[in-house]
């Protein structure tokens, strides 16, 4: 069962990480260059058809799997383990992750603009810097299970 869970994780990641990063470095980049909101709100509304369901099951897939590792849930707090920062670093990640889209969602996205799209650009260079530490982390725990 793990490792259908863990497939499930990492091909969730794919579609979280990839599409943040073709955000981030293409799409972006033309947003900001013709100074059009509308090249991001576009790419913004197809990418969360499942960039929103892969978040998702990022989030149940990876509670699950720290459940395992780390089954007692104060260690994910106190980190007294590896595998205890591991996922703490994660869940920092995570929170980090959905202030800033829900940010981004109800603060600037309503307003978003040619001259607020550098304010968005901040959020998703931030959103896209997590999402590739939720995998550097993530491939983390791949030493830890070996130790």
């Amino acid at each position: 069962m793990y490792s259908y869970v863990l497939l499930a994780h990492i091909l969730a990641a794919t579609v979280w990480t990839g599409g943040h990063l073709v955000l981030a470095f293409t799409v972006l980049p033309r947003a900001l260059a013709a100074q059009d909101p509308k090249i991001l709100l576009d790419f913004e509304a197809g990418f969360e058809r499942i960039g929103m369901p892969a978040l998702f099951v990022q989030v149940v897939s990876g509670l699950w799997m720290a459940h395992l590792l780390e089954p007692d849930f104060s260690s994910w707090i106190t980190m007294n383990s590896l595998q205890g920062k591991l996922i703490a670093l994660k869940l920092t990640l995570l929170i980090v992750t959905i202030l800033t889209a829900l940010d981004a969602r109800f603060r600037v996205i309503p307003n978003l603009s040619a001259s607020t799209l550098p304010a968005m650009a901040h959020r998703v260079i931030l959103v896209t810097i997590a999402s590739v530490g939720f995998v550097l982390v993530g491939v983390s725990f791949r030493g830890v299970l070996l130790a």
